[in-house]
């Protein structure tokens, strides 16, 4: 639990950094996935899961919404 929460969070931070060249689309696909990555790890180790399971999805469901969101922001 502690290595999936670590890791999110590193991940987030290094997607904030990188993210000054990208259009607004690719931030928020960078960010959402980040995001996501943290929630989905999270949520797995509350209800007991495999926090890497619950980071991949977060991170597809979070890249995917955050794609969208940064499209519209355009």
């Amino acid at each position: 639990m502690n290595r999936s929460l670590l890791f999110a969070a590193a991940l987030t931070a290094v997607s904030v950094i990188g993210c000054t060249s990208m259009s607004a689309q690719q931030q928020g696909t960078v960010s959402g996935a980040a995001i996501g990555a943290a929630a989905g790890a999270g949520i797995a180790a509350i209800s007991g899961g495999s926090g890497w399971t619950g980071a991949a999805l977060g991170a597809v469901a979070g890249g995917v919404a955050g794609n969208i969101r940064g499209r519209q922001q355009k």
